[in-house]
């Protein structure tokens, strides 16, 4: 069962396949199935041509692996993995020359 525990917009700036990204959707997700736990951080940038424009592109997204194994969900991993997340998202987003800007939220976060 794949769940976004943490998945919020903000302001960004990236050009990704010649368009210009304005936004980014930031996300903290799990996945478990038959004792097996996995964690990603990923982000994806979009175009936010408005404030009614959250039509996300997935062809600027980029996540990382943060745990794979036996288990199933721990508030007090995800916890941990939220704390890392801005770390982890301002290191995926310079390796493809963006930024995101984490003072900017575009909505309020969501947690599942």
């Amino acid at each position: 069962m794949v769940i976004n525990v943490y998945e919020q917009y903000f302001e960004a700036h990236g050009v990704f396949s010649a368009v210009e990204r304005k936004g980014a959707l930031v996300m903290l997700i799990s996945d478990s199935e038959r004792g097996m736990i996995s964690y990603k951080a990923a982000v994806t940038f979009f175009p936010h041509a408005d404030e009614e424009d959250y039509g996300v592109s997935y062809d600027a997204y980029f996540e990382k692996i943060l745990y794979e194994g036996k288990g199933r969900r721990s508030r007090k991993k995800e916890a941990g993995y939220l704390q890392q997340l801005p770390e982890i998202i301002d290191q995926l987003a310079r390796e493809n020359r963006a930024e995101v800007f984490w003072d900017r939220p575009l909505r309020e976060a969501r947690r599942g």
